[in-house]
């Protein structure tokens, strides 16, 4: 049976592996990236787990002992009121279809628990089941623009101005903000 709770340090080693496993799962060429871009992928850092364990919304699934899944969460301020940032998914290689969606939700939970009221997530394959489940409102797609040397390396499909766009004759006119 699945067990969802919050980690502590003594988890970090599992998660850090975890963490290892998916990105050579989903970049099979991972090993071979520049350092720069191998610890851009990785979210399980020491400084990043420990900030993770503080947040109160950050789980992982684990059965018989075993890790399973990581859901990594923040709070965030709006500027008019607090929300929970989802910011990475974790599947084990064989995880049962479950996990996600109980990550998902004890996420959800802790965030109500605390008087939050909306939790922003990425919907990634891993996560869309999780959606429907949580009754999820879908408000479009969800983009990252990285910068210097990442920009040519990063992971995701890389969208392109359309040929009609002014930026597209020059794309280092684009502004910031």
């Amino acid at each position: 049976m699945l067990r969802y709770r919050i980690f502590s340090a003594d988890d970090f080693a599992a998660l850090e592996a975890l963490d290892l496993d998916v990105q050579r799962r989903r970049d099979p060429t991972f090993d071979t990236l520049e350092e720069r871009e191998r610890e851009g992928r990785l979210r399980t850092s020491l400084p990043a787990l420990k900030f993770f364990e503080r947040s109160e919304h950050s789980f992982l699934a684990e059965e018989e002992g075993r890790v399973l899944g990581l859901l990594l969460a923040q709070p965030v301020w709006q500027g008019d009121r607090p929300v929970v940032l989802v910011v990475e998914v974790l599947l084990a290689g064989g995880a049962p279809p479950e996990t996600a969606s109980g990550l998902l939700h004890a996420c959800v939970k802790s965030a109500y628990d605390t008087a939050v009221y909306e939790v922003h997530f990425p919907l990634t394959p891993e996560l869309e089941a999780a959606a429907h489940a949580e009754e999820a409102h879908l408000l479009g797609r969800y983009a990252v623009r990285h910068l210097g040397s990442r920009h040519a390396s990063a992971p995701g499909e890389r969208l392109a101005s359309p040929p009609t766009s002014p930026l597209s004759a020059d794309p280092g006119k684009a502004k910031n903000g």
